[in-house]
């Protein structure tokens, strides 16, 4: 899925690995398929490899990515209303918590960064 997202849109996640091992630890990155609320950087990092910082650290590589590469004002963050650790991380990159919306029937918030906040930031 995550290939054809390239294949069809010339962007899409990217793999993440443990650098000691090389072993594949998640994904990360811009997602913007047909349909979706909006253009994403997303995160999905395995769970024992959760809490260390991967997601953070990709993240924001991946954001400074996206808007150095197109040009949008801002990035969302689909975020399911439980999920507290990826509303953590989204907070560390200085998100804001913004509507609420049905995401495969999981109530989840939309958390935004836009260009002007990421560029005060970083």
């Amino acid at each position: 899925m995550i290939a054809g997202h390239w294949a069809l849109h010339g962007f899409g996640m990217f793999a993440v690995e443990e650098r000691s091992s090389g072993k594949y630890i998640g994904r990360v990155g811009p997602w913007s398929p047909p349909g979706w609320p909006g253009f994403e950087v997303g995160w999905g990092i395995a769970g024992e490899f959760r809490g260390k910082g991967y997601a953070l650290e990709a993240a924001r590589a991946s954001i400074d990515w996206v808007f150095a590469t197109f040009e949008i004002d801002e990035i969302m963050h689909c975020i399911e209303c439980v999920n507290a650790a990826s509303q953590g991380v989204a907070r560390r990159l200085g998100a804001r918590k913004g509507r609420e919306i049905d995401l495969f029937g999981q109530a989840a918030d939309v958390w935004v960064t836009s260009r002007e906040s990421w560029a005060k930031q970083n």
